[in-house]
């Protein structure tokens, strides 16, 4: 059975710092690119970012480019998000999902991963 879990959501002011973490198991962690996601109610599902299966190469959107570091650690089956200079608009139930490498490029469409965390809520008060 395969599980995503996702941690360190919370509230945070303008200006903060928050750390998400993504625990996996149920599958051959190092296999699978690592993606983050987010999501406000009446609102499409937004990419975030994502990371190779090496760690090595990543991929952002436009609007945390900068103030987002996504990391994993292979050894621990986990992947992270790490957010400075956090603002109001960061605020959203944050996903992590996993997408099986092909090789290619890093992909910011959710269509093309195969599980999802449960997702943890990140608010930022102005």
């Amino acid at each position: 059975q395969v599980q995503l879990v996702e941690s360190g959501g919370g509230l945070v002011q303008t200006g903060g710092s928050l750390r998400l973490s993504c625990e996996a198991s149920g599958i051959t962690f190092f296999l699978y690119e690592m993606g983050w996601f987010r999501q406000t109610p009446g609102k499409e599902r937004e990419f975030v970012a994502a990371v190779s299966v090496s760690g090595r190469s990543t991929y952002y959107a436009d609007s945390v480019r900068g103030r987002f570091t996504i990391s994993r650690d292979n050894a621990k089956n986990t992947a992270y998000l790490q957010m400075n200079s956090l603002k109001p608009e960061d605020t959203a139930v944050y996903y992590c999902a996993a997408r099986r490498s092909s090789g290619g490029k890093l992909s910011y469409s959710g269509s093309t991963y195969n599980y999802w965390g449960q997702g943890t809520q990140v608010t930022v008060s102005s």
